[in-house]
């Protein structure tokens, strides 16, 4: 039988089977040694699922990383230091933020890429298979748009492909890098969203005018939808 590469392409239609449960030996594997990326929303879907503000789940869950080759910052879910790199959600029993768990982990075993051009239904996925993942070895069958539909990933997707117009900004796309101030605005309008909200009630005109239109969408569609 030939071996299945590792990154296959995968249309909307086709058939794929995998299925991930208490029941096979690399239960939470994957949720160990990762770096994982958060969106803005899945910074507001976690801090209100643990009753946090913004900026205590920032300071007590994340890494922000803004190192001299970086065009914008980029938040990290901080993991654990157990000697596995641990998700601090993860236990014997799963994911204990399961509900509002963040959409890579929504998406695995999926791989999702989308740009200004191939944005929702139009986004490119591929199918990952680790080495060490059970999960492919399992007997259930589904397809794209059914796994997205079991892991209520439209949502998610929806609101992460707002971010496309920000992180492809003309300014950022010929080389232009954010100053430590403008990097600092970037961090609280989109993810530090209660501080951000506090601001403009306040009618601070200066951290508004850093708002993009497509920022502004996110903001409202957040709070309205998560509210």
């Amino acid at each position: 039988m030939p071996q299945l590469p590792e990154h296959q392409p995968l249309e909307a239609n086709e058939v794929f089977r995998f299925h991930c449960h208490p029941g096979i030996p690399c239960f939470t594997d994957c949720c160990r040694q990762l770096e994982l990326a958060l969106t803005p929303y899945d910074v507001l879907r976690l801090k209100k699922a643990l009753g946090l503000t913004s900026g205590h789940f920032l300071e007590q869950y994340t890494v922000i990383e803004f190192e001299p080759e970086d065009l914008y910052p980029r938040v990290y879910l901080g993991m654990v230091d157990d000697g596995r790199a641990s998700c601090p959600f993860v236990g014997n029993e799963g994911c204990r933020v399961y509900n509002d768990r963040p959409g890579a982990c929504r998406t695995y075993p999926l791989g999702r890429g989308a740009s200004l051009e191939a944005q929702g239904d139009k986004a490119l996925h591929i199918l990952i298979r680790e080495p060490h993942c059970h999960g492919f070895a399992e007997e259930r069958e589904q397809t794209l748009n059914q796994w997205q539909n079991d892991q209520d990933l439209q949502e998610y997707n929806r609101y992460n492909d707002e971010m496309l117009a920000v992180i492809n900004h003309p300014a950022l796309l010929t080389g232009h890098r954010m100053s430590q101030k403008q990097a600092d605005g970037f961090v609280l309008c989109l993810y530090d969203l209660d501080r951000f909200q506090k601001k403009v009630a306040a009618g601070s005109q200066n951290d508004t005018a850093l708002l993009t239109s497509a920022i502004k969408r996110l903001i409202k569609q957040s709070f309205s939808s998560a509210s």
